[in-house]
């Protein structure tokens, strides 16, 4: 697969007719006078008084024009960008099963980056994300703008990263597997992007169960048309052991409520509330079982 080739065409979706006008504001917008940096739970920015004086409704009509804003929060100067998901849960609960430090490390299916920013604090090697969405490279480069971190952004997918030119020692691929429809092959290339002696940090929805089995939605889950395959524990351990990981345990399970997901004004569309059946919240609209996480780490040998 020639990598530089699909690059070039790639790039040239920030030409989009949706994109394009949001990288034209952005490219506009003045060098940005920045104070204090956090990588907390809001990944903040302080902005000098007179740049935010003279900017701060520009930098706003452009976040508005990036919406939804699924991942996050951020605060860039006093613009707070309360995003549909509150990242942070997701991000602490993981926090505590990893150290990056000096590892080259991958976030696949990356949205805006919010993972990668904080994980600056841990001062790993390199940090690379992976995501095909113009607009969420575009969301990516908003908030770097200011922050100018150093992360390499990718507008690729899983698929590609057999193919690429670096192998990463940790790699982060949350939220993404239940999105594919070859649970095993996804594995595989996520096994083909590590380093021997490297891990993988994955989240996927789940059902409860001993047996090595998986729900396969007739049509839609939580209304999501997307969602191929939530198998319970032992199902995904088996996935991975076929991908080639050697070692798998489940580190967390967490069902999604409406403190980790709801809608805000930075999204115009539906969230949990709307997924589920308002008269049985532990189901979906569809009948399923309501969605929860199952958080893993796989290892190589």
């Amino acid at each position: 697969m020639d990598l530089e080739k699909l690059r070039e065409e790639r790039k040239r979706w920030l030409g989009w007719k949706k994109i394009a006008p949001v990288v034209e504001a952005l490219d506009r917008l003045a060098e940005p006078k920045v104070g204090k940096i956090e990588f907390a739970d809001i990944v903040s920015v302080e902005l000098e008084e007179s740049y935010e004086r003279k900017y701060a409704r520009a930098i706003e009509e452009i976040a508005l024009m990036m919406k939804p804003w699924r991942k996050g929060p951020f605060r860039i100067g006093s613009l707070y960008i309360d995003s549909e998901w509150r990242s942070f849960i997701k991000y602490n609960l993981l926090k505590e099963h990893f150290n990056l430090q000096n590892r080259r490390v991958a976030d696949i299916g990356c949205n805006n980056g919010y993972y990668l920013f904080r994980m600056l604090e841990d001062k790993p090697a390199s940090l690379t994300g992976f995501d095909p969405s113009a607009l969420y490279y575009m969301q990516f480069r908003f908030i770097d703008r200011f922050v100018a971190s150093g992360i390499r952004y990718e507008l690729l997918g899983v698929e590609h990263l057999p193919f690429y030119e670096e192998k990463f020692d940790t790699i982060f691929c949350l939220g993404v597997l239940y999105h594919r429809s070859d649970p095993v092959s996804t594995l595989k290339a996520l096994r083909r992007g590590l380093e021997d002696g490297g891990e993988l940090f994955l989240d996927t929805f789940m059902i409860e169960g001993e047996d090595e089995i998986c729900l396969t939605p007739a049509q839609r889950y939580s209304k999501i048309p997307n969602i191929y395959f939530i198998p319970t524990f032992n199902a995904l351990k088996n996935w991975c052991l076929r991908a080639g990981f050697d070692t798998v345990e489940a580190i967390a399970v967490k069902a999604t409520d409406t403190t980790e997901q709801r809608k805000t004004q930075w999204i115009d569309t539906q969230s949990l509330n709307d997924f589920l059946d308002p008269r049985d919240p532990s189901k979906t609209v569809e009948g399923y079982p309501a969605p929860t996480r199952l958080y893993i780490r796989a290892t190589t040998a």
